[in-house]
Parts: structure tokens; C-alpha cells; sequence
């Protein structure tokens, strides 16, 4: 067997590696999407857009990465002020 050089990286068992992803935007995902838990039929979150810690176009497509991830239907829109969300059938 020919000489190799020694690794430049740490290793350690695969089972430790963390596993999903906890983006920057994963709290307010989260809140977002137990609030849509408790949305009556044919209601719509309304989320003012100063309110928001990131760009409305951030927090939808985290939003949309969780929801898709999860098997979810949900619709968005958006107007100068706020940040529409609602459950689709």
C-alpha cells in the first residue's frame, strides 16, 4: 500500500452527525405553521411585513421547503404591509 498523507479533517461516527436543517428562519416556520394548525377553515394568517425578522421572499420559501417536506398545503400572497398565509385544501 502507497504512502497516503495524513487526513486535513476531523472525523466522527456518522450516527453523531446532526440530521435536517434548523435554518435561521426556523422560528418564525415554526410558529407559523402551529398557528396554522389552530386556522379555522377559510381564515388567513395576517403577518405584518415590519414585523418579520427576514424578507417576506425569505420566510416563504422556508416556509415552502417546510410545508413541502411535511405533506402540506398552504397558499400564500402578499400586499405592501402584510404577509397572507392560509391552508388549501
Amino acid at each position: 500500500m502507497a504512502n497516503r498523507a495524513p487526513a486535513k479533517f476531523k472525523t466522527m461516527p456518522q450516527q453523531d452527525v446532526p440530521q435536517g436543517r434548523k435554518g435561521k428562519h426556523n422560528q418564525v416556520v415554526t410558529e407559523i405553521l402551529s398557528d396554522l394548525d389552530r386556522l379555522k377553515a377559510g381564515a388567513a394568517m395576517k403577518i405584518p411585513l415590519d414585523g418579520l425578522v427576514a424578507s417576506k421572499e425569505k420566510v416563504r420559501s422556508a416556509l415552502n421547503r417546510a410545508t413541502r417536506k411535511g405533506g402540506r398545503k398552504v397558499a400564500t400572497a402578499s400586499d405592501d404591509t402584510y404577509l397572507y398565509i392560509w391552508n388549501e385544501s
